[in-house]
């Protein structure tokens, strides 16, 4: 007769605890296939418990297949594959937490999220039920408008909210995008460039070829050798080298466009924050003949972990989105863009809307901090040149050091803190990005400034070969200053 000691049941039921016992023992073999099992009556005797326990049990297992009742005869187990026997010194690892940074500068962490006024626009949302309605799978009908409306105020953008896409961050457009122009089509990425555009691509299967930047942005000998047929690029600020794309190597990339039936991807990254001069124009509000998408986020401008995205897709390819893709659902939750949607409308005063009061404040504090940091990093001896064009949320830093790069990430790691260098996101090296760091400063609080400033003297001037590229000091670098960005380092933002 069947024994189980069902003192050893914890939290379980008794009918949930037999019927996972008589379960492991059909599948360990314990109970061979065909064999009777004890009737209801009998094995509750045995075991003491109600027939209604054995029989719960019993017809649990019936439902899943493990065993074949048989009108008259009882319960008799079916024929099922035993599972493997355990082997020895197997064992999932466990997941590796988060790693806690003294300083981090390699991420690009945001400060400045409008809590107060989110939450009450959520609790508006909340009590009018709004969030319990379909979203469409391009995204909410008013967040597309609220979208279009700050393109064609602020980017001078003249698109139509059937255009705009909403998507749960850059990420995931990507991947869209990988989809709707397919895996034959060839993807030109910039060489250095954001190494995730890469890594989406080609998981998806893409052909992806690194071009080279020049001064002036993706090079166009190498873009026409290369028998790309998409262009990944950031012409407004590019990440990591700052480099800003006139409008005459924009106009050429049009040409290639139209030449070659491609297609211009352009990522808009944080090209809001700009702290002198005007903003940049589009590629997307010169092209005529269609050829752009574009795409940006509010990861930068209101908080990464929102993960929200959008893209404007030419008339050309939407119908064949739609077509190809119109099936998959809306990735943002219907709560995060009713929310946007009103952050980005809301306001009414002579300030503007919420977002434009928000992103004027934002501007303010980030253009303090930029000042400080550079204002005291250009009095570091490790300092050889500051690469900044007063714009974005981060700048480059030349060290004054002829230790690698990968010697100074160990040394620095040692100590917490969290390092990102130019050489790093090549594909292709070249001397020139060594000995660059890519400085995030928008997360650096500014009341441990002095500390960072400690934490990197120590990293880069605790080996004498540190001492060894005595330079004059060159605190900021103009429209001149060339940039590591290719064998002649060219011009770039920061």
């Amino acid at each position: 007769m069947l024994t189980y000691d069902l003192e050893s049941r914890g939290g379980l039921s008794l009918y949930e605890f037999l019927y996972r016992r008589l379960r492991e023992d059909i599948l360990s073999g314990a109970l061979a296939a065909g064999e009777r099992l004890p009737s209801k009556r009998a094995l509750a005797e045995h075991l003491r418990v109600s027939v209604v326990t054995v029989e719960s049990a019993y017809q649990q297992l019936e439902a899943e297949g493990y065993v074949d009742a048989r009108p008259r005869r009882g319960f008799f187990v079916s024929p099922v594959n035993r599972l493997p026997a355990a082997r020895e010194g197997i064992s999932i690892p466990p997941e590796e937490p988060p790693r806690t940074w003294r300083l981090d500068l390699k991420s690009g962490r945001v400060d400045s999220f409008p809590s107060a006024l989110w939450a009450r626009l959520t609790r508006q949302v909340l009590s009018e039920g709004d969030h319990l309605s379909p979203v469409p799978h391009q995204g909410l009908p008013a967040l597309r408008r609220a979208i279009a409306q700050d393109l064609r105020d602020f980017k001078g953008m003249a698109v139509s909210p059937e255009q705009i896409v909403v998507g749960a961050g850059a990420e995931y457009l990507y991947l869209l995008l990988a989809q709707l122009l397919g895996r034959t089509s060839v993807f030109a990425l910039e060489d250095p460039g954001y190494p995730k555009i890469r890594q989406v691509y080609g998981q998806w299967g893409a052909e992806c070829r690194p071009i080279p930047l020049d001064g002036q942005g993706m090079a166009l000998e190498p873009l026409y050798a290369s028998g790309a047929t998409v262009a990944h690029l950031s012409p407004a600020h590019h990440y990591p080298t700052g480099t800003v794309t006139p409008i005459v190597r924009r106009q050429a990339l049009l040409r290639w466009a139209q030449e070659v039936d491609g297609v211009i991807i352009e990522d808009d990254y944080d090209s809001e924050f700009r702290f002198t001069g005007r903003p940049i124009p589009t590629l997307q509000s010169i092209d005529g003949p269609g050829r752009v998408i574009y795409m940006n986020t509010f990861s930068q401008t209101i908080s990464p972990s929102m993960r929200v995205g959008f893209m404007v897709l030419p008339p050309r390819l939407l119908e064949r989105y739609r077509q190809e893709l119109g099936f998959y659902a809306s990735t943002v939750p219907a709560l995060e863009q009713q929310v946007l949607a009103r952050f980005l409308q809301g306001g009414g005063s002579p300030a503007g809307s919420w977002y434009e009061q928000h992103l004027s404040r934002t501007r303010k504090q980030y253009r303090l901090r930029r000042e400080a940091v550079l204002a005291r990093f250009a009095r570091c001896p490790f300092a050889a040149a500051l690469i900044d064009r007063g714009a974005g949320l981060h700048f480059l830093l030349r060290l004054n050091t002829t230790e690698d790069d990968e010697t100074l990430r160990h040394r620095a790691e040692g100590l917490d803190v969290r390092l990102a260098f130019l050489s790093e996101y090549a594909v292709i090296p070249r001397p020139a990005y060594r000995h660059t760091l890519v400085v995030n400063y928008a997360g650096l609080d500014m009341e441990r400034l002095e500390e960072a400033v400690a934490l990197l003297s120590e990293i880069f001037l605790t080996s004498p070969s540190a001492r060894l590229k005595p330079v004059a000091p060159s605190p900021r670098s103009g429209g001149s200053e060339p940039t590591p960005s290719g064998p002649e380092p060219p011009s770039p933002r920061g």
